[in-house]
């Protein structure tokens, strides 16, 4: 990707909302967002049913001589890490992915754990079963997908095998150790589902965005790209082409003043070139300054002209790429008319409205005029300097012309593009 094309796609970000969790990585934006809700939700489930699950360990009698503290100290510690961790948002994934590989191992110790002590009753389930859900979770959040289905169906048959394992297959215990397992992996089957669900949602909605920011990025490229060529087209036209056919044509005292003013401008223009976009900045001025600018100008390409003004009250300032838009494609029609017409009846008209606010520049003269539809593609000093300059800032240009002369008229209104 090009310097310039990199930057029109970092732009095109920029006009996103940012956050501390999208700052990383541009292209994440919702997947982030989806991941921190997911965290959240953990943990805080997570607290409830930890808590429950403590509880019922501190009265639990379950175990055998020295194996409770160990036990509870080996779950719970590891939970407490995970569940800071999802609240904060930091190491969410390794905290997470411990405290289910511990659950395991510790129920696969279980049935030792208990093998000396009391019988347990049938309708009591012990204080570990709360939390298998708890690890069904943890794997959500910390495992890839095929992990997550292994950890999922895994961890509740498991259960099931170490209390069979623990009440020595009693059959009294079969049904409630049945349901215990089918309430376990519904419940976990639904939450790895949302989970799964909600991550490929906002996948796809970041693929969205990002065709959406690309598409963008490559239109506003064309645009620069199209941008550029008009605005060199009409520098080649008006200051070189231009002045080259002036001082080609030149054969009075006062078409060799013009044609050297041209060329000096174009010198100028060229020079500058590359530190100047032609169109000047966006700061606002004053409709008034238009007309200044075009007796300034035409004054130094040895033109005397004087622009009438007719301003109504609350006229729009002009933004700055427009109003030079203005200035540039009326120097155009001035210059066509000393060529062309001899500079026969010259005259500029500068007007403004306030509703709808706008200002429009007609230059006007009284020679032998020509045939519009007529002119060839080739000729840059209507299409580019002219018709293509004021559509670049969002204005409007028509030529009117017959025998008895020429009108060019620049229009602008405040609510085209600006």
């Amino acid at each position: 990707m090009t310097e310039t094309g990199r930057s029109v796609l970092d732009e095109a970000w920029g006009r996103i909302p940012q956050s501390r969790e999208t700052q990383v990585d541009q292209g994440s934006f919702t997947q982030t967002r989806i991941e921190r809700v997911i965290h959240l939700i953990a943990g805080c489930g997570s607290l409830v049913l930890g808590a429950q699950a403590f509880t019922a360990a501190l009265g639990s009698s379950g175990e055998a001589a020295g194996w409770h503290v160990p036990l509870t100290a080996a779950i719970f510690v590891p939970l407490a890490a995970m569940i800071v961790a999802c609240l904060v948002g930091r190491l969410t994934r390794v905290f997470a992915g411990i405290f289910a590989v511990v659950f395991v191992v510790t129920l696969c110790a279980w049935p030792v754990a208990t093998a000396a002590g009391p019988t347990p009753a049938p309708t009591e389930d012990p204080w570990i079963f709360y939390l298998v859900n708890v690890a069904t979770v943890a794997s959500v959040v910390a495992f890839p997908l095929v992990l997550q289905i292994v950890w999922t169906v895994a961890t509740p048959i498991l259960y099931g095998v170490v209390r069979l394992l623990q009440v020595q297959a009693d059959g009294a215990f079969v049904v409630t150790i049945a349901l215990d397992v089918s309430f376990a992996l519904i419940l976990g089957s639904v939450l790895l589902t949302l989970g799964w669900m909600y991550r490929s949602i906002a996948s796809n909605v970041d693929q969205a965005r990002a065709a959406a920011v690309a598409s963008y990025a490559s239109a506003a490229a064309t645009a620069a790209t199209e941008n550029e060529r008009v605005a060199v087209a009409a520098l080649m036209h008006d200051s070189v082409l231009g002045a080259l056919l002036a001082a080609e044509r030149a054969s009075t005292p006062r078409e060799r003043t013009l044609a050297v003013s041209m060329a000096r401008e174009a010198l100028t223009r060229l020079a500058n070139a590359e530190k100047d976009p032609l169109e000047g900045s966006d700061e606002p001025v004053p409709a008034s300054r238009l007309a200044d600018e075009i007796e300034s100008a035409a004054d130094e390409m040895g033109v005397q002209v004087r622009v009438s003004r007719q301003l109504e009250e609350g006229t729009p300032r002009v933004p700055g790429r427009v109003a030079r838009a203005l200035v540039l494609a009326a120097l155009q029609a001035v210059a066509n008319a000393v060529q062309h017409a001899d500079a026969q009846g010259l005259a500029v008209q500068l007007t403004g409205s306030a509703s709808p606010g706008g200002v429009a520049v007609r230059v006007r003269d009284s020679g032998a005029g020509f045939d519009v539809s007529a002119i060839a593609p080739d000729r840059l000093g209507i299409r580019g300097s002219i018709h293509a300059r004021l559509a670049a800032v969002g204005g409007h240009s028509e030529i009117e012309s017959h025998s008895g002369g020429t009108t060019v008229t620049l229009e602008w209104e405040s609510g085209d593009r600006w």
